[in-house]
């Protein structure tokens, strides 16, 4: 997966509407990921806006759904890996 770290915020997110449904999806979860092992989350961190952009595009992508679709590729992919 490409490196987002070093990219800027309207690069990060031109690639974001070029992305399939699973490469979002994967990004958002990775992005959870490493969410997830930082202290604390604030509006300057890179992983927060990304985390931002990523939920926008989704959410342009499959209107009035929010983040549900998202939800339930994580609910395939959990039993997914189950079985």
């Amino acid at each position: 997966m490409t490196n987002f770290a070093a990219v800027s915020e309207r690069a990060f997110a031109s690639a974001l509407v070029a992305m399939t449904d699973e490469g979002l999806f994967e990004l958002m979860a990775e992005l959870e990921i490493r969410s997830e092992a930082l202290d604390r989350l604030s509006p300057s961190d890179t992983v927060f806006a990304q985390i931002v952009l990523a939920e926008s595009a989704i959410e342009r992508r499959f209107p009035g759904r929010m983040l549900k679709p998202y939800r339930e590729w994580q609910a395939r992919r959990i039993r997914r890996d189950r079985s």
